[in-house]
C-alpha cells in the first residue's frame, strides 16, 4: 500500500551501525527511504554513514548539518542511540550519572532541536521517532540512570509533540521491551538458565524479541499511513508488561 510507503523520504537513523538501529535503517530503507546511517565506529567505505560520538555536547547539531548536507531533503529523524552504564544506586558517581544522561537524554533532545530548526526552515513538517524503553515507565534493579533517562524520554516525546505539531512535525516514539542485542545478548548467554527463562515466561509470547520486532513500528509512524499520530508511544515488548505474573 502507498500509505505504508516511504518513497521519497529521506530519515537519518542514529546508532544504526547494529542492534534496534541498523534493522530500523534497513527497514526504512526496504520501505522506499534514502536512509543517513550513524554510529560511534569507523566503517570505510559506507556510504551515507556518519561517525559521531553523542555525548558531545555539539555533536548533535554537527550530525545534522552533516545528515542535511548528504541528504538535503531529510525529513525524517530516528533517535535510537543509547547505552546502558549504570552501577549500584550507591555506588554511582556523578560522571557515571552525566555519561547516561548526556549520551540518552541530552543528545536526543538536541537533536530534534537542530532537526526540527532545519525543517522549519524548509517549511515545516517531517517526522520524529525516539526510543524509548519500558524500562521509561517500569523501574529495573541496578538502572536508576537508564531507567531515569527512558522515562524522560517519554516526556519528551509527548512535549516536543506539542511544542512541534504546529511546524507540521510529528513525534512519537517506541519503548522495546527484552530485545536481543548486542548489548543485552552478553548476559543472555551467561543467564540463558535461569534469568533468560525467567523473562521468556513473564513475556507472553514466550521469546526475546529481535530488533527487527521494533523496525515495522517505526516505519509505520513515520510513514503516511500515520499522519494524523503524534505525541504517541508504542510498547513493543511481546506482552511482557501486560501482565504481573506471566506463566508459571
Amino acid at each position: 500500500m502507498k500509505a505504508f510507503s516511504l518513497e521519497g523520504h529521506a530519515a537519518l537513523v542514529t546508532g544504526s551501525s547494529q542492534g534496534i538501529g541498523a534493522a530500523i535503517a534497513q527497514v526504512l530503507e526496504d520501505c522506499g527511504a534514502a536512509v543517513v546511517r550513524h554510529g560511534l565506529q569507523d566503517m570505510p567505505g559506507s556510504v551515507g554513514y556518519i561517525r559521531s560520538d553523542l555525548s558531545d555536547a555539539s555533536s548533535p547539531a554537527s550530525l545534522i548539518d552533516s545528515a542535511f548536507s548528504l541528504q538535503p531533503a531529510l525529513d525524517t529523524l530516528i533517535c535510537n542511540a543509547g547505552s546502558f552504564f549504570d552501577t549500584p544506586f550507591l555506588e554511582m558517581t556523578a560522571t557515571e550519572w552525566e555519561k547516561t544522561i548526556s549520551l540518552n537524554l541530552r543528545a536526543t533532545f538536541f537533536l530534534a532541536q537542530a532537526f526540527a530548526k532545519k525543517r522549519i526552515a524548509l517549511g515545516g513538517g517531517g517526522s520524529i521517532v525516539i526510543v524509548s524503553s519500558t524500562n521509561g515507565f517500569q523501574a529495573e534493579a541496578d538502572s536508576v540512570a537508564y531507567d531515569t533517562s527512558k522515562g524522560g524520554l517519554v516526556m519528551m516525546i509527548r512535549s516536543l509533540a506539542v511544542s512541534l505539531a504546529p511546524h507540521g512535525i510529528r513525534v512519537n516514539g517506541i519503548a522495546p521491551g527484552l530485545i536481543r542485542t548486542p548489548l543485552t545478548g552478553t548476559w543472555m548467554e551467561s543467564r540463558a538458565d535461569d534469568l533468560l527463562k525467567h523473562y521468556e515466561k513473564k513475556i507472553l509470547l514466550g521469546k526475546v524479541g529481535q530488533p527487527s520486532d521494533c523496525a515495522g513500528a517505526v516505519a509505520f509512524l513515520c510513514s503516511p499511513a500515520a499522519s494524523y499520530i503524534t505525541g504517541e508511544i508504542i510498547t513493543i515488548d511481546g506482552g511482557l508488561t501486560t501482565t504481573q505474573i506471566g506463566k508459571l
